[in-house]
């Protein structure tokens, strides 16, 4: 790994990431699934369309579909179709059927005029507009031309990818692994949610954040709980996570001060990195390779973790699962109501809170209590506002970047 640390010993943000992408090698092993399985999985295949989308020439609205004639603006309705209808008579000039949207336009069709702008009498309807030829048409392959390239290998299927795959009749799909994360937390203070508190003991959180989290962006989840701080305790958990994920993420017992055990384990069975990082909250993180996985090791405040889980964490699982694209960070600009102080040094995570006015300009607030362990101002924020390593602090007033994360 390439240790670009500044003469304070802290690897940057961008170096950190630049080092887990180019240690880490994305997934390849891939299965066949069911169109209504693959919601944010990962195709392994660009997907070409077999056929023309509309297949035929259909009618964009309801109305008249007219044989265009230019001795009068009358014409002799004939027929109707309905959507999955085919009226087989070609029309002659001066003729039209009654049409609905999404019905086959019959051969012989110049235009589909709207019902609003037609007049019907008998088996009369006077158009009431200028006629546009291929107007209201759609035409086949005017949406997807068969044999065009629908959606990339790396793509991952969202809700309305499903659709459009299933209006080309395709039901199996070849796709990649799904990555399996085992979680688990370190420290003998920890107690379970629901369980009686000793003095001296916190809940643990970290986990509940990070499962969700996990979760949300569709990776399976083996949730190790608490582990105690023993060695014997420590190693059967990394020795567990290891052999059923392709991915272990602790939180604590990476920060200098931390009891030794996870570190001592780490260095028996794995090859993993104890690095500083330039950021504000999070400095304390590792990152390497187990035997049959890769290791993220989070620092146990929760601010800290939530913040190197997003920023570290999730671009390095985007890029494993094999997503062609990985998500850049989306930085927006806003001005800050208020002052901010800050130290050069480490780039800085403000939580804060965004709004947009009435012209589409943003303003932001940092949160007052920004303590790596005050859980409530990730809870309340819908943003960070980044300040880089070498801001020295911002005026009430200035312009700031923010990333948008609600």
């Amino acid at each position: 790994m390439n240790d670009c640390f500044n003469a304070s010993g802290l690897l940057s943000v961008e170096s950190a990431i630049e080092n887990i992408l180019s240690t880490i090698k994305p997934v390849e092993q891939h299965e066949q699934i069911s169109l209504f399985d693959s919601l944010d999985r990962v195709l392994a295949k660009e997907l070409i369309s077999d056929i023309n989308v509309p297949i035929h020439d259909n009618s964009a609205m309801d109305g008249y579909a007219i044989c265009y004639q230019s001795s009068s603006n009358t014409y002799k309705q004939v027929g109707s179709v309905l959507a999955g209808e085919y009226f087989e008579p070609e029309l002659n000039p001066g003729e039209c059927v009654r049409i609905m949207t999404g019905a086959l336009v019959p051969k012989g069709c110049d235009a589909v005029i709207m019902q609003e702008n037609a007049t019907k009498t008998g088996n009369s309807v006077t158009i009431n507009q200028k006629i546009k030829m291929a107007d209201n048409i759609r035409r086949a392959g005017e949406d997807i031309p068969k044999g065009a390239t629908v959606l990339t290998q790396g793509h991952k299927l969202t809700p309305v990818d499903l659709g459009l795959l299933a209006s080309l009749g395709i039901n199996q799909l070849t796709v990649y692994k799904k990555l399996t994360v085992a979680v688990f937390s370190t420290g003998d203070e920890l107690t379970l949610p629901g369980q009686p508190l000793k003095t001296g003991a916190i809940y643990e959180s970290n986990r509940a954040v990070l499962i969700a989290s996990l979760q949300k962006l569709a990776f399976d989840v083996i949730d190790l709980g608490i582990v105690k701080d023993t060695k014997t305790a420590i190693k059967d958990a990394f020795l567990t996570a290891d052999l059923a994920a392709d991915v272990v993420i602790s939180s604590g017992g990476v920060s200098v001060g931390d009891a030794d055990y996870t570190k001592e384990v780490l260095n028996e069975i794995g090859e993993i990195g104890f690095w500083k990082i330039a950021m504000k909250p999070g400095k304390p993180f590792a990152f390497g390779k187990l035997p049959n996985s890769y290791f993220f090791g989070l620092p146990g405040n929760p601010v800290s973790a939530i913040v190197t889980f997003m920023q570290l964490v999730c671009p390095a699982l985007n890029y494993l699962s094999a997503q062609a694209k990985i998500k850049k960070t989306n930085k927006l600009s806003a001005i800050t109501t208020t002052a901010i102080k800050k130290r050069p040094g480490r780039t800085d995570f403000q939580r804060a809170i965004a709004t947009i006015d009435n012209n589409g300009f943003y303003t932001v607030s940092a949160l007052p209590y920004q303590g790596s362990g005050v859980l409530t101002s990730m809870s309340k924020a819908n943003c960070f506002i980044i300040l880089p390593a070498d801001c020295a602090g911002v005026a009430k007033g200035a312009q700031v970047d923010i990333e948008m994360f609600k």
